[in-house]
C-alpha cells in the first residue's frame, strides 16, 4: 500500500500488474473499500498496470467530516494518479465511482478512456435511486447486529445468487474491515446527490464504455441509456437481469467485455 496526502487528507492505493504497461485505475462506489474491485484486479494485472485507491472516507484512506463533493473526490484521484508517476490512465469507477470517473475527464487530462459501470449523470436526466432502495441502504433497523446491518443495506444491491452463495460472507468481513464509517458514508451519499453531469456529457471526448444491469434496483438502467446517448463515443453493453453489483456476480463477463474494450482503445 502506497499513500498521498492531498489538503491535509491522507489517500491510500494499491498496485499490481507490470509499471511499464498502460495503466487502469478503479474507483468505488458509496462507502465501498478496495475489495469491491477483486474481481476485477487480477484479470487486469497480467496485462495492465492496475491502481486501486481508497476513496477519502474508505479504507485506509482518512475519513474527515463532511461535506465531500465529486469534484473533490475526483482531485483525490488525480493526486494518486500524480504521486503514482501516471501521465495517462483508463479510468474504471461502478456507481459513485463512475461519477467521479465522468468528473475526473470534464476537470482534468490523464484520462485516456472511460468505464462507467452502474452510474448515473445526475442532474433532471438522471432516474434516481428508488426511495424502498434508498430506505434499505440508509435507514437500517436498530436490533440488527453488525453483521445482519450490513446484510441489509447489501440487499437490493444484489440477486440470491450472491445473497445465497459462499462469499458473501466473505464479502461481510471485507466490508465490516475496510467500509466507510457512518459520519463519511452520509458525506459521500450528499456528494452522490448532488452530483450532476447531465449538461457537461457532451464535453466528453473520449471512448466511454457503459455497462449497466437490467434490474439495478440502486441506480435503474434507464441511467445507462442516458449517459449513452448523450455522450459523444460510447459503447452501450446491458447485462440482462443483473443487479448493481452485476461486476461481482457477472464478472466474467464484465472482465471479458473491459479487457476487450481496453485493447481496443
Amino acid at each position: 500500500m502506497q499513500t498521498v496526502s492531498r489538503d491535509g487528507v491522507r489517500l491510500a492505493y494499491e498496485r499490481d500488474g507490470p509499471r511499464d504497461a498502460e495503466t487502469v485505475v478503479l474507483v468505488e462506489g458509496l462507502g465501498y473499500g478496495r475489495w469491491m474491485w477483486n474481481w476485477q484486479r487480477d484479470a487486469l494485472a497480467d496485462d495492465y498496470d492496475v491502481l486501486v485507491p481508497d476513496n477519502r472516507g474508505t479504507g485506509d484512506s482518512d475519513a474527515p467530516e463532511g461535506p465531500y463533493t465529486i469534484a473533490e473526490l475526483a482531485a483525490d484521484l488525480d493526486a494518486v494518479l500524480a504521486d503514482a508517476g501516471v501521465e495517462e490512465a483508463h479510468v474504471v469507477g461502478a456507481s459513485m465511482g463512475g461519477m467521479i470517473a465522468l468528473q475526473y475527464a470534464l476537470d482534468f487530462d490523464r484520462a485516456r478512456s472511460l468505464t462507467l459501470l452502474c452510474t448515473s449523470p445526475g442532474g433532471d436526466v438522471a432516474v434516481p435511486t428508488p426511495p424502498e432502495t434508498q430506505e434499505r441502504m440508509f435507514d437500517v433497523p436498530e436490533d440488527l447486529d453488525e453483521r445482519e446491518a450490513v446484510l441489509y443495506k447489501m440487499e437490493p444491491a444484489m440477486t440470491d445468487r450472491l445473497a445465497d452463495s459462499d462469499v458473501v460472507e466473505e464479502i461481510v468481513d471485507w466490508r465490516l474491515a475496510s467500509d466507510a464509517p457512518p459520519h463519511a458514508r452520509e458525506a459521500q451519499g450528499a456528494a452522490v446527490a448532488a452530483f450532476d453531469a447531465s449538461d457537461r456529457l457532451g464535453d466528453v471526448d473520449l471512448p466511454v464504455l457503459v455497462m449497466h444491469g437490467t434490474a439495478d434496483r440502486v441506480l435503474p438502467v434507464e441511467n445507462a441509456r442516458v449517459l449513452h446517448e448523450r455522450l459523444s463515443d460510447s459503447r452501450l453493453d446491458l447485462v440482462e437481469g443483473g443487479p448493481h453489483l452485476f461486476f461481482v456476480e457477472d464478472s466474467d463477463r464484465v472482465n471479458d467485455r473491459l479487457l476487450a474494450f481496453l485493447d481496443d482503445v
